[in-house]
């Protein structure tokens, strides 16, 4: 039995997907589709995505447009976004909302911040799993002892980058929410 390193980067590095994508939801004052990501509308008897009703974009730095494309959905659209928990209202105008961007106060600011870094520890506890299944993989194959120290190292080292890696990206969004 020997030990994927390929695998695990693989892992870690879908443990950091994950925290960009959750970082990317958290409202910074600018204007992104992004936010209206975890947004599910009621609809057709199901739950679905938002981007699955509607066209999302971004027309000014504070603005964002959802444009419904069932003029029947538009009030479950609107619902959805409203009872989201992005505090966002939407300007209704037919099939076409208007969602303004409002300006963070300190103490949202504070909160978001908060937010960032329990994403940034659930990251680091996944690529932690990660390298504690690397390990016992390392225990279980049939390395020499000098070919297991190494290949500990190697997941180890690995791990260290990952880590990194979660570090500087919660940094820079931490920034990104104080500057503005």
């Amino acid at each position: 039995m020997s030990v994927d390193l390929d695998d695990l980067k693989r892992r870690m590095d879908g443990a950091i997907g994950v925290l960009k994508t959750e970082l990317g939801g958290l409202r910074t004052g600018r204007a992104s589709a992004s936010m209206l990501e975890p947004v599910q509308v009621a609809a057709y008897g199901s739950h679905m995505p938002l981007n699955q009703v509607a066209t999302v974009s971004v027309p000014e730095p504070r603005m964002i447009t959802v444009q419904v494309w069932d003029r029947s959905m538009a009030q479950a659209v609107e619902k959805a976004i409203r009872e989201s928990s992005l505090g966002l209202n939407p300007v209704v105008e037919g099939t076409l909302m208007r969602i303004p961007i409002p300006e963070l106060n300190a103490e949202r600011r504070k909160d978001l911040i908060k937010v960032a870094h329990k994403y940034a520890e659930q990251a680091r506890v996944a690529v932690r799993h990660v390298r504690r299944d690397g390990m016992e993989m390392v225990k279980k194959s049939d390395l020499s002892e000098d070919e297991q120290r190494q290949t500990s190292d190697r997941v180890q080292k690995l791990t260290d980058e990952k880590i990194a890696e979660i570090d500087s990206t919660v940094a820079q969004k931490e920034a990104e929410i104080s500057q503005i």
